[in-house]
């Protein structure tokens, strides 16, 4: 397997290209089921998990071409559907499960294998069930695999989430758009890529209203049609590129970026010591004066501070002035990458859901190891400011969610190479 080799050489500069999110293409992609014309993506992200969608949809009967381009995703879903969702395939992401809505909402039946991913907690089918239940899907689980039908077709309801789910708020968009009737999702996710989602939706046909709310109102058409959609900007990419500068020093532009993307984020930030200034390009970052300051966080769901860069400000906050503490709302068993940084030498306490980082004044390379995607870059990150050699491994998780990282951040003046594995 490979490794990614970082040696800390002090402060940042230039620019870093922000690619298209991957969360919100994994969600983009399956909705070519819904259509029989070709659905395009624009600003798609050059990733593997990408891949595995293009590898699902393939299985399933639809065409996907323009990967190896980068940047455009041509799919089309004309011909036969296959509704089964094989366990080889689906156990590799846990994004795969989103083929449910779009497969009941199109033939009225689907057989789906329970999703894998990364093991940052159990992250449980049942809200996604519950809300596909509402529309009259009836699901039953057997051998690891659900196995859903909706006789007659899905029909319109009211539905309110115990949780604001965003996997189960984009199968249910995706599932109500075709249903008969009105239907009304309560409680639901308000993340970007829901947004998103909607937009490209409405751009084939659909009639939505409230995405980026609490409530989204769906009027069920009877067909969809092809569309062209450029994928969001990568909101979580875009807050781990700014936590470059505020580690290393410099000053960085990351192209794309706005505020509304990563508000609490950026919040965070200037609490911590951090400016972030729009420009007309972008998001311009660099450390206002001297050491970096403790700063409390709480992970919670959009627009609250992101789960998913919960380890990468770990990793700012290990050499802060002052102690931090860092709680883990969204998922149960995401301070994996806790352990690896204090083998740089970071003073971190975790008890449960709750972290209590005491700054060093400095962090020393080490041979880590990435435990799941977002741990892979905090440890990247980490290693651009310790002293000596950082050798990170396993970064297989990296290429799920991070496009070219070492370009990227050697473009920028850091010292980091990837070195394959034999």
């Amino acid at each position: 397997m490979d490794s990614i080799i970082v040696r800390g050489n002090g402060p940042l500069h230039g620019q870093i290209p922000i690619a298209g999110a991957k969360n919100a293409c994994l969600a983009l992609m399956p909705a070519t089921l819904l259509s029989e014309e070709p659905l395009t993506l624009t600003n798609a992200p050059r990733l593997s998990d990408i891949r595995t969608m293009t590898e699902l949809l393939a299985s399933l009967g639809a065409e996907v071409t323009g990967l190896q381009d980068g940047k455009v995703l041509a799919t089309s879903c004309h011909g036969e559907i296959t509704p089964v969702a094989d366990y080889d395939i689906v156990r590799k992401m846990r994004a795969s499960n989103l083929v449910l809505g779009p497969l009941l909402a199109r033939l009225g039946h689907a057989v789906v294998s329970l999703p894998g991913g990364c093991a940052i907690g159990a992250r449980p089918m049942d809200i996604h069930i519950d809300a596909l239940s509402a529309l009259g899907a009836e699901i039953e689980l057997k051998d690891g695999y659900l196995h859903a039908q909706a006789l007659g077709g899905l029909r319109g309801a009211l539905h309110e989430m115990r949780f604001a789910s965003v996997g189960a708020t984009e199968n249910f968009l995706m599932a109500a758009v075709l249903a008969k009737g009105t239907s009304v999702l309560k409680n639901a996710a308000r993340e970007p890529e829901i947004v998103d989602l909607a937009r490209c939706l409405r751009a084939m046909g659909a009639e939505i209203e409230g995405e980026g709310s609490s409530t989204i109102t769906i009027q069920g058409v009877d067909r969809l049609h092809g569309a062209t959609h450029p994928v969001v900007t990568d909101r979580i990419e875009l807050g781990t590129y700014m936590l470059a500068p505020a580690i290393c020093g410099g000053e960085v532009e990351c192209l794309g970026g706005k505020i509304e993307l990563v508000e609490s984020f950026c919040e965070k930030l200037d609490a911590a010591g951090v400016s972030v200034e729009e420009t007309a390009t972008g998001l311009k970052v660099k450390r206002k004066n001297g050491r970096i300051r403790a700063v409390d966080v709480v992970t919670e769901p959009f627009p609250g501070f992101p789960t998913d860069l919960q380890a990468q400000m770990m990793a700012l906050l290990a050499t802060a002035e002052g102690t931090s503490v860092l709680e883990e709302k969204i998922f149960e068993n995401r301070f994996m990458h806790a352990p690896e940084l204090m083998r740089m030498g970071a003073r971190i306490e975790v008890q449960g859901g709750q972290a209590t980082v005491h700054g060093v004044e400095k962090l020393k390379g080490a041979r880590v190891m990435a435990t799941d995607l977002r741990a892979s870059v905090s440890l990247i990150l980490a290693g651009l400011a310790a002293e000596g050699e950082t050798v990170v491994s396993r970064v297989y998780h990296l290429d799920r969610g991070y496009e070219r990282v070492e370009e990227k951040l050697g473009a920028v003046g850091a010292k980091i190479e990837r070195v394959k594995g034999e």
